[in-house]
């Protein structure tokens, strides 16, 4: 009975934890791809002779990968915890 009760609580933790890091990945993928477009929106604009030229700004990297880490570990984090039955507690005896 020791077994269940820690297999259960592992995967309630483990969910707990992946849904909150899958937002943040998910976000910052967001945040990236935003700064890629205003990267590409500055060269534009400063191509055509107005605007300020910002070249303070760095190539934010794959922000599709983030996207797609963060989109799988949402998904998991919140299958874990619905399997896991945290919603309800520790599943009792029937």
């Amino acid at each position: 009975m020791a077994v269940n009760k820690i297999r259960w609580y592992l995967k309630a933790q483990l969910g707990v934890l992946l849904l909150p890091a899958g937002l943040c990945l998910f976000g910052e993928a967001v945040i990236r791809k935003g700064l890629e477009e205003l990267i590409k929106r500055t060269e534009l604009a400063s191509g055509a002779g107005g605007g300020l030229p910002l070249k303070l700004l760095q190539a934010p990297g794959p922000w599709f990968w983030y996207g797609t880490l963060g989109l799988i570990l949402i998904n998991a984090g919140v299958g874990l915890m619905v399997e896991s039955g945290l919603l309800r507690g520790y599943p009792r005896r029937s």
